[in-house]
């Protein structure tokens, strides 16, 4: 496990810092939108980014009670603000599974382009951790999301497994992770250990620490 560690930082102390950081939404070609399909006003695209920081926020403290009106609060934005880009409590859970989506890919693309291979590995394997176990809190209402939007769940899903893809097949060029693997093995390998409730969070670390340890090799 150390060695793994080390893997890591050394691959981070190699990319700059600001390389690594959240880019804003229209930095990253995906600016919302108002109803009529055209971009938002700047001031409007604010709020909403605001908002959807603000019920991820919400989301991990208080789980599947959050509220809307904590929402709002925490955004420092009206109750109105908040209905009127999100008029249903789904509206706010689909808004914020698609910003943690569109997230996971670039960071996909930034670690593939800033880290060694293994490096983006391992970083990636821990961002997609850490991106899963925060659903955790609206399964219920994500999975309403998915049933109403067949479509919206596949794409979303093409999209992952093309960010996985895009790692493993980068570390495997390499030679540092077995040839025999691929995106679609880790993902049915990782995403059941992300979803399971009982999993306390040291666990999750040391099970991908052995998923990881079987993955790499040596070039």
């Amino acid at each position: 496990m150390s060695s793994r560690r080390t893997a890591v930082e050394s691959a981070l102390e190699e990319a700059p810092l600001e390389a690594l950081e959240e880019a804003p939404l229209e930095e990253r070609g995906e600016a919302p939108v108002d109803g009529s399909g055209r971009p938002m006003r700047a001031d409007a695209r604010r709020n909403y980014e605001r908002l959807v920081a603000a019920a991820k926020k919400v989301f991990a403290a208080d789980g599947g009670g959050a509220c809307m009106e904590a929402i709002a609060r925490e955004a420092g934005v009206g109750v109105g603000t908040l209905y009127r880009h999100f008029p249903k409590r789904i509206d706010v859970v689909e808004a914020v599974y698609r910003t943690d989506v569109d997230q996971l890919v670039a960071d996909a693309e930034r670690f593939v382009a800033e880290l060694d291979p293994w490096g983006a590995v391992v970083t990636f394997l821990e961002a997609f951790v850490r991106y899963a176990q925060t659903k955790r809190t609206f399964l219920s209402e994500l999975q309403e999301a998915f049933e109403k939007q067949p479509e919206f769940r596949l794409r979303s899903r093409e999209r992952i497994e093309a960010a996985m893809a895009l790692v493993i097949d980068n570390a495997r060029r390499a030679g540092v992770i077995r040839a025999d693997i691929d995106g679609a093995d880790l993902m049915a390998l990782v995403s059941p250990m992300c979803t399971l409730n009982t999993l306390s969070e040291d666990q999750c670390n040391r099970l991908l620490g052995t998923i990881l340890d079987g993955l790499h090799t040596v070039a």
